[in-house]
C-alpha cells in the first residue's frame, strides 16, 4: 500500500506542481494587480461568504461517497441517479440561502450580481468533486489527478489571452475572472461525467424520495465535519469585512498572503483526496495502516516545515516580488499565516484516516471547540491588528485542531507515541530554522539565492534526519504490487 500511495502522490504532486503554481501565480495574482485591493478584496469576501455556505450545497455527499465507493465500487451504479438528484435539491437550497442570508448582511444591491455567478462557480465546484469522488472510489487515482487540475488549465489558457493582450487587458474587470471560472468548471464537469459514463445510469433518474433521504441522513455528520470546518478556516475574511471600516480592503491584503497557503495547501489536499479512499480500504479489510500514517505523515512535515519557515523568514521579499504594492505589514500577514501551514499538514492527514474510521461524532465536538476559539481569537486581534489579527487566529486556531485530531487518533486506534519521530520532526524544524535564520541574518547575497539555498540545505536535513529514505522510496517503486 505505501508503493501504490507513493506512486500515486508523485504523479499527484507532479501534474499538480505543473499547472497550479501558473494559475495561481501567474494567472490569479495577475488579475488581483490589475484589478487591485480593493475589488480583489470584494471577490475574495463573496467568495468566502459562499463557501461559508457550501455545506448546503454539498452536505458531505463528496466525502461520504468518496468513502462509500472506494469500499464497495458496485454501489456507484446504484447510488449515482439518486445523488445526482440530491445535489440538484441541494443546489436550489443552497442559491436560496445565498441570496436571503445575503439580502440581509449586504446593503449594496450591486453586490447582487456577484452572489449569483459565484454561487455558480461552488455549484459546479461540488459537483465537480462529487464526479471526482466516483472516479478515485473506482481507484483511477491518477485520472482523478488529471481531472484536478483541467480547470485551472482551462483557466490558464482563457485567462493568459485576457491578460496578455493589451486590447483585452486593459479592459479587464473582476466579471471576467468569475465568468471564466464558470465557462471552465463547465467544461470540466462534462469531461468528468463522460469519464464515468460506462459505470453509471444517465437514463434511469427518478425522484426517489426514501433513498434520497437515507443518502442525506447517512451523509449528514460529514456534512457537519464540512461545515465546521469551512466555518473556522473561512470566517476570519468576512469578519474582516464587516468589523473593519477598511474591510474589503484588508481583505485584499489577507488574500494576497493566503495565495500562497492556498497554493501549499494544494499538496496537503492532494494527500488527504488520496489517503481516505486508501485508509477506508485498509480498515474494512483489517489491514494494518500505521506504516502508511507514519510514511505518509513524514513526507508532507519535510515539505511543510520546509516551505513554512522559510517563507516565514524571507516574508517581505516575497510580497514585494510578487504584488505591485507591497509593504513590511503585508509581509508580516504572509508570515503569520504561512505558519498555519505545519498545523494544516497535520490536520490532512490525521482527519483523512479519523474520517476513513467514520469518527465523525468525535471531530465534529473538536471542531466546534475550535470555531469558538477561532472566533474569539479574531474578535480581540482584529480591531487591533487587522488582517495580521486573522492570521495570528488562524495559525493558533489551526495548531488547536491538529493537536486535537493527534490526541483523538491515538484514543480511537490505541496507538502509542512515538519520541523518535517527534524528536526527528522537532530536530529538522529547528534545523530548518537554523538555517534560514543564518541565510537572513549573515550571509550577503541576493534574497532569491539564499531563499533557494536555504529550500536545497533543507532537503538535505530532511535526508540527514531520515525524514525521507531516499533508497526506501526507489524500493517501492521497484517493488512490484502484491
Amino acid at each position: 500500500m505505501n508503493r501504490e500511495f507513493l506512486l500515486n502522490i508523485l504523479f499527484l504532486i507532479s501534474i499538480n506542481l505543473l499547472i497550479k503554481p501558473f494559475y495561481i501565480f501567474g494567472i490569479d495574482r495577475v488579475i488581483h494587480n490589475q484589478v487591485g485591493d480593493e475589488n480583489y478584496g470584494l471577490y475574495f469576501t463573496l467568495f468566502n461568504f459562499t463557501f461559508l455556505l457550501q455545506v448546503i450545497n454539498d452536505f458531505g455527499i463528496q466525502v461520504y461517497n468518496s468513502r462509500k465507493i472506494s469500499q464497495n465500487r458496485e454501489l456507484l451504479k446504484t447510488y449515482f441517479s439518486g445523488i445526482m438528484m440530491l445535489k440538484l435539491l441541494l443546489a436550489s437550497c443552497y442559491i436560496l440561502a445565498v441570496f436571503v442570508i445575503g439580502y440581509f448582511n449586504y446593503d449594496d444591491p450591486s453586490y447582487y450580481p456577484f452572489l449569483l455567478w459565484i454561487g455558480l462557480i461552488q455549484i459546479l465546484n461540488s459537483l465537480l468533486l462529487y464526479l471526482r469522488s466516483n472516479i478515485a472510489g473506482l481507484g483511477w487515482y491518477r485520472t482523478d489527478s488529471i481531472v484536478s487540475t483541467l480547470s485551472k488549465l482551462l483557466m490558464i489558457l482563457v485567462c493568459g489571452v485576457l491578460l496578455y493582450t493589451a486590447r483585452f487587458r486593459e479592459a479587464f474587470v473582476i466579471e471576467w475572472f468569475i465568468y471564466a471560472q464558470i465557462g471552465t468548471q463547465l467544461i470540466t464537469v462534462f469531461i468528468a461525467g463522460w469519464l464515468i459514463r460506462k459505470k453509471v445510469s444517465w437514463k434511469k433518474w427518478h425522484f426517489d424520495f426514501p433513498f434520497i433521504l437515507q443518502i442525506a441522513k447517512e451523509s449528514y455528520p460529514y456534512a457537519m465535519s464540512f461545515f465546521l470546518m469551512t466555518l473556522y478556516t473561512r470566517v476570519d475574511v468576512v469578519m474582516l469585512e464587516r468589523m473593519l471600516t477598511n474591510g474589503i480592503t484588508e481583505a485584499g491584503i489577507y488574500a494576497k498572503a493566503y495565495r500562497l497557503l492556498d497554493a501549499s495547501n494544494m499538496i496537503g489536499f492532494l494527500f488527504a483526496g488520496l489517503l481516505i479512499p486508501m485508509f477506508s480500504r485498509m480498515l474494512k479489510e483489517s489491514e494494518p495502516f500505521r506504516d502508511l500514517l507514519r510514511f505518509s505523515y513524514q513526507i508532507i512535515m519535510s515539505g511543510a516545515l520546509t516551505v513554512s519557515i522559510t517563507v516565514f523568514f524571507f516574508r517581505e521579499e516575497i510580497m514585494n516580488l510578487l504584488y505591485n504594492v507591497s509593504s513590511s505589514y503585508q509581509g508580516s500577514v504572509l508570515g503569520y499565516l504561512m505558519l498555519s501551514f505545519i498545523p494544516v499538514c497535520t490536520i490532512y492527514i490525521y482527519s483523512a484516516l479519523l474520517t476513513a474510521n467514520e469518527s465523525l461524532k468525535q471531530m465534529n465536538r473538536l471542531f466546534a471547540f475550535g470555531i469558538l476559539f477561532n472566533i474569539t481569537l479574531n474578535y480581540f486581534l482584529i480591531p487591533n491588528y487587522q488582517a495580521a489579527g486573522a492570521a495570528i487566529a488562524t495559525t493558533f486556531t489551526q495548531s488547536f485542531i491538529a493537536f486535537g485530531l493527534i490526541f483523538l487518533s491515538i484514543k480511537t486506534f490505541k496507538l502509542s507515541w512515538d519520541p523518535t519521530l517527534i524528536l526527528k520532526i522537532g530536530g529538522f524544524g529547528l534545523g530548518v530554522t537554523s538555517l534560514a535564520y543564518v541565510a537572513t541574518s549573515i550571509i550577503d547575497a541576493e534574497w532569491t539565492v539564499k531563499f533557494l539555498a536555504t529550500i536545497l540545505l533543507s532537503i538535505l536535513l530532511a535526508l540527514l534526519f531520515r525524514l525521507i529514505h531516499p533508497k526506501s522510496l526507489i524500493d517501492l517503486v521497484k517493488t512490484k504490487t502484491n
